[in-house]
């Protein structure tokens, strides 16, 4: 490491300098400058040019973990501290997320908490949950409403606003019912937000015979598994970017969740496959 580092440096400062620096003498650099470069030395070059290639294709938010799965992928083998001590060395950095402790909390809510922080389901629209969040822009807050599909982790609708209101959570929940067409039993999850717990929404919930349940008050981890989408995409996107204007930030997001997220982006849960993928493979057992 130390005559990689003199080699680097070479046009700025003096060899002799440097070695005397580092404590190395100037004819074991010259050795190793003309000694032939190593299987591994070469293969551990080839294979960060590799990482680099795909940390980019990741928009720069893949750590070790999901790198190794995609050079898996594409036929090389490695276990995940190699790809990390490459990424380390060129410079390369994921987005790891915060860690929280989910604890439970117990008071009357409007009405039943159905999942009861269970966010598994056997199949495909059999239970949904749903949020807000808001990203900062030039023009002031904009306001995202989602909802996924717990089965697969797909956000299956969405809507964005200026305001918050209940027309912006019914605009979500109506292009989730038009993509999805679910026609069995239907659990939809959501806080006590106002905009959920408005006449509307729940009229839109009846009239299409979905199952409404709430979190419990005061207690985020009910619907932790959005939140925790909503810290992926802050920390992966929004965070990295500055948006002009709301139209703008509507554009990124919109890539965010239909293509990187739902197409691309590998899931833990999942066992490192996207939502989609997912649910064509399930389709196609």
């Amino acid at each position: 490491m130390r005559y990689r580092c003199i080699h680097r440096r070479r046009f700025e400062y003096p060899i002799r300098m440097m070695c005397g620096a580092l404590r190395v003498s100037p004819s074991g650099y010259y050795a190793w400058r003309t000694r032939p470069e190593s299987r591994r030395a070469a293969y551990d070059r080839k294979l960060t040019r590799v990482i680099r290639r795909l940390h980019a294709e990741s928009d720069g938010t893949y750590g070790s973990p999901r790198l190794r799965v995609d050079l898996q992928a594409e036929g090389y083998r490695c276990g995940r501290a190699k790809v990390a001590r490459l990424m380390r060395s060129a410079g390369l950095k994921g987005c790891p997320k915060r860690r929280f402790r989910v604890t439970r909390r117990r008071s009357m809510a409007p009405a039943a908490n159905l999942l009861d922080q269970d966010f598994s389901a056997e199949q495909a629209n059999e239970r949904w949950a749903s949020d807000i969040t808001f990203i900062w822009t030039g023009q002031g807050w904009l306001y995202l409403a989602v909802v996924m599909d717990l089965y697969s982790r797909r956000i299956v609708g969405w809507s964005m606003s200026r305001r918050i209101n209940r027309t912006l959570v019914v605009n979500a929940l109506n292009m989730a019912i038009g993509q999805r067409q679910p026609n069995g039993h239907l659990i939809h999850h959501s806080d006590r937000g106002s905009q959920y717990l408005s006449d509307d929404f729940q009229l839109l919930l009846k009239q299409n015979g979905i199952i409404c349940s709430i979190s419990d008050k005061g207690s985020c981890y009910d619907n932790a598994v959005v939140e925790s989408f909503f810290s992926t995409l802050k920390r992966e996107r929004v965070k990295r970017r500055k948006y002009r204007t709301r139209d703008e930030a509507r554009a990124d997001i919109f890539d965010f969740i239909e293509r990187f997220y739902n197409r691309e982006r590998r899931h833990g849960y999942l066992g490192n496959i996207s939502p989609v993928e997912y649910e064509e493979r399930a389709s196609a057992a």
